[in-house]
């Protein structure tokens, strides 16, 4: 289908205003679900004494709903459609964001923040309903774009970086949180109000959430796309969170300088996903994905080596920010090309689930490794090696080539 004849078709009219409504809805939800790591320094970890250890549990900690919460949120979005879930979920992200602020402000304790922040996590699942809202308000030759302009919505982290740091100093720890509990439930009326659902999904008949998430594990398509986008998006989950720590720690960054290039990394790797998303569309995924991996593997390697020029360090991480977007688009456009237009709900959620949790662990890595060695040397080369695995899986996953209008 052409361009033209998309843009005359009355079923699509007001798909981008749509999309762009729900990338708007996913930067919220990733903002919010970024809350702690950019204050992590500089407020966790005074206010409750915390180790490197905890400081980087606490920061791990919200992408463990984020992650696992992906894959029924992703079932629930096939069933009852991304308007209903976009809000829902923006009105639970605002109530943890406030509850969040009242633990921190008002507690001393660590496990209950740990347990709040375990909560926080549930605005990051609001990429599992963005995926098949978005694939379906597009044809099937330009899901790559769709699922990559959506994928923007990732400059939440970026947001969250840029601004918390400074809002902190501005405004104080708890009307910070305050004010972006209110924008997050602002926008959740709006979206009630404005957003609509693709006319392609109308008349679709529900099936029960669990079949249909017992059918998609079944598939190996589904584990192979998982291990790859656990892997790319991981890192990019791990290094926006962590980043304010670990320039903190190698290049003694104080707090808003360290958020600042926390965002910038972020930002970059935003800005290149929907290119990755429209490679997939015309060179196909897979070869995308092969040069993206090789990238990221090399760049890991030289990150580890710690240079002290600041020409060097800036080069190395902002290159890794953009390969890494740019394999998130391309991942998610491999998902879109595989999968029917009634499971790309739950492959996705399932797909995006591995992301998040491939963010949980690297925190926890980095920290270990630089409590026992003062260094991230290892942690770097862990990363290589994940890339280097999910490589060789790339050439194994099916509909790779060039796709067919």
């Amino acid at each position: 289908m052409s361009t033209t004849t998309v843009e005359r078709d009355p079923q699509l009219k007001g798909q981008l205003k749509n999309v762009i409504m729900a990338t708007l809805a996913s930067l919220i939800g990733f903002w919010g679900w970024t809350m702690i790591g950019p204050l992590a320094k500089s407020y966790y970890k005074e206010a409750f004494h915390l180790t490197p250890g905890q400081l980087s549990l606490l920061i791990a900690m919200p992408v463990i709903v984020g992650a696992v919460a992906r894959i029924p949120v992703g079932a629930m979005t096939d069933r009852f459609g991304g308007r209903v879930m976009f809000t829902a979920l923006l009105t639970l992200t605002a109530a943890m964001v406030l509850v969040v602020g009242l633990v921190g402000a008002f507690t001393t304790s660590f496990p209950l923040l740990l347990v709040v922040a375990f909560f926080l996590g549930i605005g990051g699942s609001i990429f599992a309903v963005g995926i098949p809202f978005a694939a379906s308000w597009y044809e099937p030759h330009r899901k790559g774009l769709a699922t990559g302009i959506f994928g923007m919505g990732m400059i939440g982290t970026a947001v969250a970086a840029f601004f918390n740091p400074r809002m902190l100093k501005a405004f104080g720890y708890f009307p910070t949180h305050v004010i972006i509990a209110c924008i997050a439930l602002s926008y959740a009326v709006i979206v009630w109000f404005v957003m609509k659902d693709s006319p392609k999904t109308a008349g679709r008949v529900p099936e029960p959430m669990m079949p249909k998430i017992m059918a998609a594990t079944k598939k190996i398509t589904t584990w192979q796309l998982c291990f790859i986008y656990a892997v790319v998006f991981g890192a990019f989950v791990a290094f926006s969170n962590y980043l304010p720590t670990y320039m903190g720690n190698v290049y003694n960054f104080e707090a808003v300088q360290a958020g600042t290039f926390a965002a910038l990394f972020a930002t970059c790797a935003v800005i290149a996903r929907p290119f990755g998303g429209m490679a997939a569309d015309k060179v196909g995924p897979r070869p995308v994905t092969i040069v993206m991996f090789l990238a990221i593997a090399a760049l890991s390697v030289l990150i580890a080596l710690q240079f002290e020029s600041p020409a060097m360090y800036y080069t190395l991480f902002i290159l890794m920010a953009i390969f890494i977007g740019f394999g998130t688009g391309t991942v998610f456009g491999w998902v879109g090309r595989a999968t029917t237009p009634a499971e790309t709900g739950t492959v996705g959620g399932l797909v995006s689930a591995a992301g998040g949790l491939g963010g949980y662990f690297p925190p926890l890595v980095m920290g270990a490794v630089y409590g026992a060695n003062g260094h991230y040397f290892w942690a770097q080369i862990a990363l290589m090696v994940a890339a280097l695995v999910s490589l060789g899986i790339s050439f194994a996953i099916r509909n790779g080539g060039k796709p067919k209008k």
